[in-house]
C-alpha cells in the first residue's frame, strides 16, 4: 500500500534515506522521493535539509532541486528565499521542462498567476518548437499554461489550442480549467452538483495518477545469459521462468494488461545475477524466494533504472534483440 498518513511517509522517508546510503549512485533519485515524502508529512524542514544535501553535491539535475527547495521553502514561510531561487532558474533558462513547471505551479499556487503564465510561456517559448514533437512533459507545460491563462481571462492562442487537442481526459480542458466551475458547489439544483463533482473526480484521478507514483510500474527482465545463471543457481526459480522466450512474451503481455486498465507510467528494469543476490543478502532473504523478485524490480525502479514502456515504435526494442520494437515485441499479435 502507498502511504496514507504522516507517519507512513516518514517511515517511508526514513527507508529510501537508508537506502541511499546503500546505493549511494542513485542517492539523488532515492533522496528526491523521500524529500517529497517529508513534504507530505509536512516535515518540510527535513525536507529541506535534504535538498540542500543534494544541491551541494554535485546533483545531475540542480535546476529540479532548487525549483522543488523553492516550492518546499515558500510553503513553510521563506518566501523571499524561494523567490531568489526561482529567479535564479528563470535566468538559467534550464532545458529541461520539470524545474520550470515546479515553480510556474508555485507561483500559481501563491496567486502570482502572471508571473506563472509567464514563466509557463518562457517554458514553452524555449522548449517547444515546430520540429520538435511534444512529449508528456512538455505537453504539461502547456497545459498548465492553459489552466493559468484561463483563470487570467485571457482569450485562447495557438498553444492553448494545442493543449485542447492534447487533452485525452473524459472532461474537455476548457471545461477543467474554467474559473467558473465552483460558483456550481452554490447551486440548488442537484444535476449542476452531480455534474460539477463528476468534473473534479476527473480533475482529481489525473491528478492522482500524475503524483500516485513517483517512479514507475516496472517489471524486471532477465537477459538470456543472466537468467541461465539464476536459473542455474536458484533452479526453484524456474516455475516463475519456464524459458528466457515466455519471459519476454509475459513481460510484454503484463505491460499491455496494465496499460488497458488504464495503468500509466509503466517501465522495464535490467536484472543481473550478482545485483539480484546483493539485494537478497540487505533483504536477509534467500535469493531463491520469489516473492523477492517483485521487491527487487521496485526497489530497481526507485532507484532510477526502469526504461519507459512502450518504445517508439522505431526504438530498438527493450528485450534488446537488436530489432525495432515494432518488428518485434511491438507487432500486433507479440507478446
Amino acid at each position: 500500500m502507498r502511504p496514507d498518513t504522516p507517519a507512513e511517509h516518514i517511515a517511508e522517508a526514513e527507508r529510501l534515506i537508508r537506502t541511499a546510503t546503500r546505493y549511494p549512485e542513485d542517492q539523488e533519485p532515492l533522496l528526491l522521493q523521500a524529500a517529497a515524502h517529508l513534504e507530505l508529512a509536512d516535515a518540510r524542514d527535513r525536507a529541506s535539509s535534504l535538498y540542500d544535501q543534494l544541491l551541494s553535491a554535485s546533483p545531475a539535475n540542480p535546476h529540479l532541486i532548487k525549483a522543488l527547495q523553492a516550492a518546499n521553502l515558500w510553503e513553510y514561510g521563506h518566501e523571499a528565499e524561494a523567490r531568489a531561487l526561482i529567479s535564479g532558474i528563470r535566468a538559467a533558462s534550464p532545458a529541461d521542462p520539470a524545474p520550470w513547471e515546479v515553480i510556474a505551479e508555485t507561483l500559481e499556487a501563491h496567486d502570482e498567476l502572471t508571473a506563472s503564465e509567464e514563466c509557463f510561456t518562457e517554458a514553452a517559448t524555449l522548449l517547444i518548437s515546430e520540429d520538435t514533437p511534444l512529449t508528456p512533459a512538455t505537453t504539461a507545460l502547456l497545459t498548465g499554461r492553459h489552466r493559468v491563462r484561463r483563470l487570467l481571462g485571457l482569450p485562447h492562442d495557438d498553444w492553448d489550442m494545442v493543449a485542447d487537442t492534447r487533452h485525452t481526459g473524459p472532461v474537455p480542458l476548457d471545461e477543467l480549467h474554467d474559473p467558473k466551475r465552483i460558483w456550481a458547489l452554490g447551486s440548488d439544483d442537484p444535476a449542476e452538483l452531480r455534474a460539477e463533482i463528476a468534473r473534479l473526480r476527473a480533475e482529481l484521478g489525473d491528478r492522482r495518477a500524475a503524483l500516485s507514483r513517483p517512479f514507475p510500474v516496472a517489471l524486471l527482465h532477465w537477459p538470456a545469459a543472466e537468467l541461465a545463471e539464476l536459473l542455474t543457481a536458484y533452479p526453484t526459480l524456474s516455475t516463475e521462468y519456464p524459458s528466457h522466450a515466455v519471459h519476454l512474451a509475459g513481460i510484454e503481455s503484463s505491460l499491455r494488461a496494465l496499460a488497458a486498465s488504464g495503468t500509466h507510467n509503466l517501465g522495464i528494469v535490467t536484472a543481473s545475477v550478482p545485483s539480484y543476490e546483493a539485494f537478497a543478502a540487505s533483504e536477509k532473504t534467500s535469493p531463491a524466494s520469489p516473492s523477492l523478485l517483485a521487491e527487487y524490480a521496485t526497489t530497481l525502479a526507485a532507484r532510477g533504472k526502469a526504461t519507459p514502456w512502450p518504445p517508439s515504435p522505431t526504438a530498438p526494442c527493450w528485450c534488446t534483440s537488436g530489432k525495432a520494437y515494432a518488428a518485434c515485441h511491438g507487432e500486433p499479435g507479440r507478446g
